[in-house]
């Protein structure tokens, strides 16, 4: 079996970290990492473990990030973007800074890394993990949704432009436990403490974090299906995983005035439910 040449964002933890394990054994692999801290549990997975530290809302360490890449191989196979994070909480009331946040890290990084390794992915893949959240906005998790529908879009139109044979493929993961949902909550605390006006609204926001973080599809599920793209000589544009993110591009196909209605009807029923 060829050895290939992969790239994994988001490789310290969650569906980086389950795919990581898979790969490692008979890959080459260049993990990105963000939290310190983790770096010396990444090496000690593998040998053919590569861990690189990335912050995308520091664009200097993207810049290193594929500076060392680019020192190191003269192929990538398979770029796989699964970094992010989440902000929460009511549009009236969300700081502009932490919007510019999720979308620095969301999908500015994705495209200033893949910018930077352009030149040895040719014939290669690109696979992002986006989100059933990129088919339709959720209430008071705007910021991601249109983050995730952002990076589809930058992606789909690189698809389309580039001339080096690439072939890009979206992901998009229904609810997954990951500590993706303990970290929104953390770092949105400010926004779901002391909101009188969606007092409510938000204590359900919490503890539906929670109970996402506990019962959601297992990270695995992500990674078979990322493994069947990449296997694929000819993977589909989009894949979807678990059933609430196949209803969810189901419902996106709908007019978005009734969209929106049975948005706000199932948002006021489960609030209402606590």
């Amino acid at each position: 079996m060829k050895i290939k040449t992969y790239v994994i964002t988001g490789a310290a933890s969650g569906i980086g970290k389950a795919l990581l394990i898979k790969l490692a054994e008979s890959n080459i692999i260049f993990a990105g990492f963000r939290n310190k801290a983790q770096e010396n549990d990444l090496r000690q997975i593998s040998a053919n473990i590569y861990p690189f530290y990335i912050d995308y809302t520091v664009p200097d360490t993207i810049k290193k990030a594929g500076e060392y890449i680019l020192s190191k191989c003269t192929k990538i196979d398979t770029l796989i973007n699964i970094a992010g994070c989440v902000v929460a909480g009511p549009v009236e009331d969300l700081n502009i800074d932490e919007i510019r946040r999720q979308f620095n890290v969301n999908v500015f990084g994705h495209i200033d890394l893949t910018q930077r390794l352009m030149p040895v992915l040719e014939n290669g893949k690109i696979i992002n993990v986006s989100s059933m959240a990129s088919f339709g906005i959720f209430p008071f998790i705007s910021p991601y949704c249109a983050s995730k529908r952002c990076l589809d879009m930058f992606f789909n139109s690189l698809l389309i432009e580039n001339k080096k044979n690439i072939k890009v493929v979206s992901v998009k993961p229904g609810v997954i436990a990951t500590p993706l949902w303990g970290k929104s909550i953390d770092e949105n605390s400010k926004y779901f403490d002391n909101n009188g006006d969606y007092s409510a609204e938000m204590k359900y926001v919490i503890a539906n974090a929670q109970k996402n973080e506990k019962t959601g599809l297992p990270a695995d599920k992500v990674v078979e299906v990322i493994l069947k793209a990449d296997h694929s000589d000819k993977p589909k544009l989009s894949y979807t995983v678990g059933k609430d993110a196949f209803i969810a591009s189901l419902v996106s196909k709908l007019p978005q005035e009734l969209i929106n209605k049975i948005v706000k009807l199932g948002i006021q029923l489960k609030v209402n439910k606590k």
